[in-house]
């Protein structure tokens, strides 16, 4: 049978600055690349040496998301859940719905363009 792995997520945003920041700041990632997109727009790739976030923004399709549609949320594991979560509240955003739960603790936010994030601790 054949392994694998997540190699990235690809999620649209309407500032790729704020959210790539967001997500350095979380998990301690560094941008990996950064430039024009296929598509038109432009893509940060932020992560670490294995496996990343494209954060992608286009001014045509700026703020036109609908949540769930189809992605639930993405789930990130942090080192420091306590740490995590002032970051999130530092930048205005609120987290909800802690859970301390087998296999570990976690809770969720939104960011500024609906995404919804999971962040979870298995120390």
């Amino acid at each position: 049978m054949p392994r694998g792995y997540l190699e990235h997520a690809n999620i649209s945003v309407t500032d790729i600055e704020r959210s790539a920041a967001l997500l350095e700041n979380l998990c301690g990632w560094h941008i990996r690349w950064r430039g024009p997109a296929q598509s038109g727009g432009e893509t940060i790739h932020v992560g670490d040496d294995h496996a990343y976030v494209a954060v992608y923004t286009h001014p045509e399709v700026a703020g036109q998301f609908a949540k769930g549609a189809p992605l639930n949320h993405i789930g990130l594991v942090v080192d420091d859940l306590a740490a995590a979560e002032a970051v999130v509240t530092k930048v205005g955003l609120v987290p909800f719905n802690h859970s301390d739960y087998e296999p570990g603790r976690r809770f969720y936010f939104f960011d500024w363009d609906g995404i919804e994030w999971e962040l979870v601790s298995y120390e």
